[in-house]
């Protein structure tokens, strides 16, 4: 049995110390990786793969989400040494398995890589309310695969994912069905998008947001908004406090998918990390 007769709450410590010089002292939020989902610079991944990566490297991400791997797809080892040589990590992937032969190439790929997170990035049958049951038990069936070797599975909505059968969303079916060694991998712009609050689904299910995308957007065309981080209409900083607190998050994954003021996706991109640094930097350890 534990004894809380020894614990200082806040208020007692305050008293006894003065607001003024504990304030610096009480707990924030601890640190999360920042990766990139490559997606955001697609088309510099399609002209030079490996200058992508540097780019990503130079811009301060510490990892990469995969969305393809072009001259690499069949190179593990040689995109592996690449990215030990940028100081990159393999945040994750957005791939595609429905097979238990599919299943076992990605997992011999990814091992090679460091990547323990394989997320599906949508699926037909995930809307469909009878083909989304069989979907649902076909990720418990590979999470079980996965699960003791490190490695987990995972969906990554969209908007349609938020829609209702029989007065539940998809999403929360899903979430229902499938074990919590599923990854439910919130993009959580689409959910601000589709009408739902990206955050309460962070703890609505607790721990199962291990990998989470912060991809700026503007709800309801507000023009004095702009899709960069910090510019946009989603509160980053509660998603980031929901993600430390009870989500379970080991990677918050930048995905920029518009690109205003006609500048470059690059651009647009160091624009939303700067952005992200600026709203982390009150929260942080």
């Amino acid at each position: 049995m534990f004894s809380n007769s020894n614990i200082w709450t806040r208020r007692s410590v305050l008293k006894m110390a003065g607001f003024g010089a504990l304030a610096g002292m009480l707990p924030k939020s601890p640190r999360i990786p920042i990766a990139l989902q490559l997606y955001s610079i697609r088309d510099d991944c399609r002209k030079d793969f490996d200058g992508a990566l540097e780019q990503a490297a130079e811009m301060g991400f510490e990892g990469v989400e995969f969305a393809g791997y072009y001259h690499y797809e069949e190179k593990a080892a040689d995109l592996r040494k690449r990215l030990d040589a940028l100081n990159l990590k393999a945040a994750g992937t957005h791939v595609r398995f429905d097979t238990p032969d599919a299943l076992k190439g990605a997992i011999e790929f990814h091992q090679i890589i460091g990547c323990n997170f394989l997320i599906v990035p949508g699926s037909a049958a995930f809307t469909d309310p009878e083909k989304s049951k069989e979907l649902a038990e076909t990720f418990n069936t590979f999470a079980g695969i996965l699960k003791p070797l490190g490695m987990a599975c995972g969906y990554h909505n969209h908007t349609a994912e938020f829609k209702k059968d029989a007065g539940k969303t998809y999403w929360d079916l899903f979430a229902e069905r499938t074990s919590k060694d599923v990854i439910l991998q919130q993009d959580c712009g689409w959910s601000a998008a589709a009408g739902v609050d990206p955050v309460e689904y962070i703890k609505k299910y607790p721990g199962r947001s291990r990998t989470v995308h912060f991809k700026p957007t503007v709800v309801g065309g507000d023009t004095a908004k702009k899709a960069i981080l910090g510019q946009d209409s989603v509160d980053w900083g509660a998603v980031y406090s929901a993600c430390a607190a009870v989500g379970g998050t080991e990677w918050i994954v930048l995905e920029q998918e518009t690109y205003p003021d006609g500048k470059t996706p690059l651009e647009c991109t160091r624009e939303s990390l700067a952005g992200l640094k600026r709203i982390l930097a009150g929260i942080l350890l």
